[in-house]
This record gives structure tokens, sequence and C-alpha cells, in this order.
């Protein structure tokens, strides 16, 4: 029962949590009304019934006794004519009066107002003693209460007199009094829903520009502020409102100069990574590429001149070194910055990049490029670039993945680039040392040409790295 009575109130606390602050009012304001007038109702309906019940009680026995000091001389006199008419006057002119009639000492109806012939079974219901001065009984009849009052007629000698008093024209005041408080009631009730209706305006309407203004601040529009209605604790809470916007838009205002300060020494730094890096490969492939090669076509000379089978094996076994240096020399350069992507664009760099990386780790990469003809800006080449390469070194050095695939697409007015693998994948949120680095700066990468990465892995089920960077660049 007790678990019932909890959620039913949990039920109730819902559904009145989830209703307007207005509606919450406008509730209240009626609720009162009715609750005051339907008290009022009930008190006064009380009040009145026991009035006018007391009231007909008492005019039952009053008319009782008239008519039985009226109709003492004709009941001597055996005047039964002079007692009826008695008694039509007396029904005609009380509006109360529903019955009335008298009996003889020994019980016999001498005359009564009933046209159509008398109810004997009122004969049983109520009688008076000699000794009593009235006996009342209030009988239940289809048409309402009735006070039925039995009076002795000179201590019972003559006989008993018996009036029946109704209750409708107690019923009829009940019902006009209760019309009018429900008039008045609704009259109330409409004027305290007005009233609350313009209060929940005069309240509501600030809270509402309040609810407004929150939502645009939680959008990052910190430009929004509220005008102060009155002088009051919402008025306060609209002033604390705009100070706190007004800090926000100059925290705002800093976090984005820092923010493009940040920017501008990342782009500078990359860029000075890529410059640093190109320099390095051309000093590698123009001047240590030309050297190794002097000294293999030196050493070829030699062996060819030399008679000393001993010295040209030497020879040729230094030849073979300086070719596997050539070759080592070759690869830094073309991995610290590939020619190969200046002159002739991603897709050729991104096919020997992926060939060279199957030659040397034996994973089997799918390709797929879709970017058309056309080149594109270089930041992006290179971005794209350098995350696939990043991307392809985290496959095999973590993911121990058994197969790659890449794809790079134009798609509308941007470039997309995917690259996934099969290996055991890691928990993002405990990514450590180098994968976490190299995660960071290919993020960085993207968002510094206005795009996005996203990486989706968990253990088990591979790497999903997703990049789509803007052809327009958006501005930071």
């Amino acid at each position: 029962m007790s678990e019932r009575l909890r959620l039913l109130s949990a039920r109730i606390w819902r559904f009145v949590s989830a209703v307007s602050v207005r509606v919450k009012i406008l509730g209240m304001a009626l609720g009162l009304a009715l609750l005051l007038g339907g008290g009022i109702l009930w008190q006064v309906r009380a009040a009145l019934a026991h009035t006018l019940q007391t009231q007909a009680e008492s005019e039952s026995v009053t008319l009782g006794r008239d008519l039985a000091a009226r109709a003492a001389d004709p009941i001597l006199l055996n005047d039964l004519v002079g007692l009826q008419k008695l008694l039509n006057e007396t029904l005609e002119n009380n509006s109360d009066l529903r019955y009335a009639f008298i009996t003889d000492k020994y019980g016999q109806v001498l005359v009564h107002t009933f046209g159509k012939g008398f109810p004997l079974a009122l004969l049983d219901v109520n009688n008076a003693n000699a000794d009593e001065h009235h006996r009342t009984t209030v009988l239940q009849t289809e048409e309402g209460l009735v006070w039925d009052t039995a009076v002795p007629i000179l201590e019972g000698r003559a006989g008993v007199i018996r009036v029946g008093i109704s209750d409708a024209n107690l019923r009829a005041s009940i019902a006009a009094v209760s019309a009018q408080i429900l008039l008045m009631m609704a009259l109330v009730s409409a004027a305290g829903v007005l009233g609350a209706a313009l209060l929940t305006f005069i309240l509501t309407r600030p809270l509402q520009e309040l609810v407004e203004a929150t939502r645009r601040v939680a959008q990052g529009d910190f430009s929004p502020r509220v005008p102060r209605w009155a002088d009051d604790e919402i008025g306060d809470l609209a002033e604390a409102f705009n100070a706190m916007t007004a800090e926000l838009a100059r925290a705002d205002e800093l976090r984005r100069e820092r923010e493009h300060l940040r920017r501008q020494l990342l782009e500078k730094v990359i860029a000075t990574q890529e410059d640093e890096r190109r320099r390095i490969a051309r000093e590698l492939h123009d001047s240590a590429s030309q050297n190794l090669t002097s000294l293999m076509v030196g050493l070829k000379n030699i062996e060819t001149i030399c008679d000393n089978p001993r010295l040209r094996a030497t020879v040729d076994e230094l030849r073979g070194v300086a070719s596997q240096t050539l070759d080592e020399v070759h690869e830094i350069s073309a991995r610290l910055r590939p020619r190969i992507l200046d002159d002739l664009g991603l897709s050729a760099a991104l096919e020997r990049l992926t060939r060279e990386w199957q030659a040397r780790y034996k994973i089997p990469v799918d390709l797929l490029i879709h970017i058309g003809a056309e080149r594109l800006p270089g930041e992006i080449e290179t971005a794209i670039y350098r995350i696939v390469q990043e991307s392809l070194t985290n496959a095999a050095r973590y993911a121990e993945a058994r197969s790659v695939s890449v794809l790079v697409e134009r798609r509308g007015g941007e470039i997309v680039a995917v690259v996934e693998d099969d290996g055991q994948g890691f928990n993002l949120s405990q990514t450590i040392g180098d994968h976490r680095l190299g995660l960071v700066g290919m993020r960085e990468r993207a968002e510094l040409l206005g795009g996005q990465l996203t990486i989706e892995s968990a253990p088990g089920q591979g790497v999903g790295i997703h990049v789509q960077i803007p052809l327009t660049r958006a501005t930071p």
C-alpha cells in the first residue's frame, strides 16, 4: 500500500512539475476561489437548512396550537362545515402547510384537507397524549420532509388536530441562496483568474525572456541583455544575468583571442616543420645522395682496377653498404617530405606511401582515391597526407592489424579521408604516450583547416579515423 502511495505521489509530482508557472498560478487562484466558495456554500447551506428546519418545526407547532384553539367551539357545536372551512382557509393562506385534519377523541377523522381521500396510514405515524402540549414527528415523503405536529384539543377531550408543514419552500429558499452563492463564486473565480493572469504575465514575461536569453547564451551568443521590469527579486535576477553575460562575453573574447594566437602559433609551427622537413629532405636527396652515389662510383672503379681478390671483395662489400645507405637516405627523404607530393599531388603520394608501407610491414592496404584530376590546396594535401601517414604508422606500431583500408574522396565542398584497420583497438579514454600525441597532432591539423577528426575504437574492434576538411577554409 505504501509503495502504491509512493508511486502515485511520484506521478502526481511529475505531472505538477511539468506544468508551466503560469498554469500553476492560475490553478492556485482558481482552486482557492473554488475552495473558498465551496466552503462558504457548504456552511451557508448547513446554517440555513438548520435555521429553516427549526423555523418549520416552530411554525408547525404554532399553526397546530392556533388551529386547536379555533377548532374547539365548532367541535363542541358539531359544526363540521365550519371546521372544514377553517382548515381550507388555513391551507390557502399558508403556503408551507401540506395538510391538516382533525380526529375526535376516538381517533375518527372528522375533517381533512385531502381532496381525493384520506391516507389512513397517516393516522398511526403521530399522536399526542392528553397530557402533552404537542408532539412533532418528521416524515420522509416522496415530495420531501414534512414536520407533522399533533396538538390535543381541550386536553384531548375534543380530539386532536394534525398539521403537516412541507419543506418545499425551505428547499426552494436554500436553492435560491445556493444559486446566488454560486453566481458570486463564479464572478469571484473569474476575477481571481483575471487577476492571476495579470500577475502571471507580470511574473512570467521576464522569466520567459530570461529563458530565451539563456538558450542563446547556451548556443554561444553572449550578446542578449534582459530588461529590468521591476525593482524586485526578478529585477535583481535580470541584473545578475546581464552581469553574467557581460563577463561571459569578455571571457569568450579573451578565449577567442587566445585561440586565434594558438592557431597562428600552431600554423607557424606546422609550416616551419614542413619547411624544415622539405629542406632536410632536399639536402639529403641533393647532397647526401650525390655523395653516396659518387662513393659507389669510386668503389666500382677501385674494384675494376684492383687485382687483389680480398681487396675486391672488401670493396664490393663497401659498395653494398653504400647502396643500402643510399636507399635508406632516399627512404628518410621521402618520409620527411616526399617530392612526389609537391610534384604530382596527393593521389600519387598516397599510392607511393601505401605501396612502400605494404612492402615494409607486409600488411595489405586497400586504397581508394576519388578526388578528381584537379589539385587540392597545398595545405589540405599536406594535412591529408600526414594524417594518413600517422594512421598507417599507428596501425603498424600499436594495432597489430591484419589489413588496412584507406578512402580519400571529394564529397561536395569537402574532402573526406577514412583510415580503418582490423587491429586490437584501444580505449579512447586511456590512450597514452606517443599514440595520444599522434592522435592530438592529427586532430590539430584537421581543425587548423576548419575541419574535424573523429576517432572510433574499442578494445578488440579496430580503429577508425574519419577526417572532414572543407575545401573553403572556415574563419577561425
